[in-house]
């Protein structure tokens, strides 16, 4: 499985209309084919800092997410509101497989 943890810093101003903007994504990609996982966690301590957690089937598909309309559409609507850079880091998920 394709894991990929993406950590995100948000300007406080921005944070509802991240929230807002987030959720339309998460609720396309999880009927995407190949989705396995796609979680949005938001920091009770640091009300700036998400991380999405994204988990899909293969590479192949995770690579197929990023060219949906969808994660288009959110990418370019949210790059403004970040405090900085976000940080998409992957791992390969062991359990549970496939």
């Amino acid at each position: 499985m394709h894991v990929t943890l993406v950590y995100i810093q948000v300007k406080p101003a921005y944070i509802d209309h991240f929230i807002s903007a987030t959720r339309l994504n998460h609720e396309a990609s999880i009927q995407e084919p190949g989705n396995r996982r796609f979680d949005i966690l938001h920091s009770p301590d640091n009300p700036d800092h998400f991380i999405l957690y994204e988990a899909y089937a293969s590479a192949e598909d995770a690579a197929a997410h990023k060219q949906t309309p969808h994660y288009l559409t959110w990418r370019d609507t949210v790059a403004n509101w970040m405090a900085e850079p976000r940080q998409g880091v992957r791992y390969e998920g062991l359990f549970p497989q496939g």
